[in-house]
């Protein structure tokens, strides 16, 4: 699983649409994840599987403009009970999107 705060804004080719890469390198559940929430939120989601490591997957949207950082801390996405989606949602740290420690702030989540 990537951090938030990983920069970069890659391009890539997904099942043969130019996406801009959410994350890269994760497990099949987490790509389920995020396809889910991201689909939820009317982006339109692609997902490849590693060609050498059949465990890693891929995942990207086609809306080139997209960054997680700025949709999470800017609070744009929802969850499925339409509350904001937070760091700690978004890093399956938390089920609800609520941050049950608030000992641990947002930018030490990774």
């Amino acid at each position: 699983m990537m951090p938030l705060n990983k920069g970069g804004h890659t391009e890539k080719d997904i099942a043969g649409v130019k996406c801009r890469v959410v994350e890269e390198n994760i497990s099949k559940e987490r790509a389920g994840f995020l396809e889910k929430l991201l689909t939820h939120n009317g982006f339109e989601v692609k997902v490849e599987q590693d060609p050498e490591n059949q465990d890693l997957f891929t995942i990207g949207v086609t809306d080139l403009l997209f960054n997680p950082v700025i949709y999470v801390y800017e609070l744009r996405l929802k969850t499925f009970d339409l509350q904001t989606v937070t760091p700690a949602y978004w890093l399956q740290k938390s089920s609800d999107g609520i941050e049950k420690d608030k000992e641990e702030y947002y930018w030490d989540l990774n």
